[in-house]
């Protein structure tokens, strides 16, 4: 129907209008502020206040969805995207009613994930939590590897230790504890001095275990992440055809179309000069014939 396609024409431009995407990251921005504003203590008055800018958010939210899926004109496209998915979910789990009953906990709990929405809106944070996504994997490999290593130290700590300071090294699943203040160097080296007051080696215990942890996998994870946020960034330039990634894009196509069109040229001329040949041929054959 022309008039459905064009309001759904309409919602599209507004969709993508820059200033609507700026509108609803301040909604967002302020959603946030009201949540965190409505953890202190005012007035009745200023509270009511308070319950209208949540109720005014919640229906905007519910507004600028419906306008996103009117606008890709199926239901099917709208939730085949991952990211319209998320904010559905989030915009329908913030509908949950906030006042005395047994769901307002759980709906002032949901209303604090809306601000994830700017995750959604801002392309830089979707490459950032798709890089962080994408990694999760391999830094799954690496985080085993680290437990297996805590779970040694802990255990040779516990055995070694657990005379000097019970509790500090009692058990193994303190020793872990131990171990993990001590990687993230909050007062190690009293921990450190503690148990070389009765064996003056165990210096080594601790700096190997440091030179392992903090220095060898916690920079894998680093490289890990940074690797994934580049091939993210590198994707986004693809799609937007931007960037150096988007510009070698750019001329690889173009080089193959030229290169099409030149095969094309290339068999052109040499089909007109087959014809040409047969043409030139055809009378000097029937002149060869004639006298005789």
């Amino acid at each position: 129907m022309p008039w459905l396609q064009a309001l759904q024409s309409r919602f599209a431009a507004l969709k993508d209008n820059k200033l609507f995407e700026a509108f609803v990251v301040i909604v967002i921005v302020v959603s946030a502020l009201v949540i965190g504003a409505s953890t202190y203590e005012f007035e009745p008055r200023v509270l009511a206040v308070f319950s209208v800018l949540d109720v005014a958010v919640t229906l905007f939210f519910l507004a600028e969805i419906t306008v996103r899926m009117l606008a890709e004109g199926s239901l099917r496209r709208f939730f085949s995207q991952g990211w319209n998915v998320f904010d559905f979910v989030i915009v329908v789990a913030s509908l949950i009613p906030v006042e005395e009953s047994q769901m307002a906990l759980l709906g002032r709990l949901l209303r604090i994930f809306r601000v994830l929405r700017l995750v959604s809106i801002i392309p830089e944070l979707r490459v950032l939590l798709n890089a962080f996504v994408s990694a999760i994997p391999r830094m799954g490999y690496v985080s085993l590897l680290m437990f297996i290593i805590f779970y040694i130290y802990a255990a040779v700590g516990s055995i070694l230790f657990h005379q000097i300071n019970e509790t500090l090294w009692g058990n193994i699943s303190i020793a872990m504890l131990t171990l993990f203040r001590v990687a993230t160097f909050e007062d190690w080296t009293d921990v450190m001095y503690e148990t070389m007051a009765v064996y003056p080696l165990s210096w080594a215990y601790y700096l190997s275990f440091i030179f392992v942890i903090a220095f060898i996998f916690l920079n894998m994870m680093i490289g890990i992440v940074l690797e994934t946020l580049q091939k993210e960034h590198e994707r986004m330039d693809l799609l937007q055809g931007t960037g150096e990634v988007g510009e070698v894009h750019w001329i690889r196509e173009h080089t193959e179309a030229m290169e099409q069109r030149l095969a094309r040229i290339e068999h052109l001329l040499l089909d007109r000069r087959r014809e040409s040949g047969s043409a030139a041929s055809g009378p000097d054959a029937a002149g060869d014939k004639a006298p005789g």
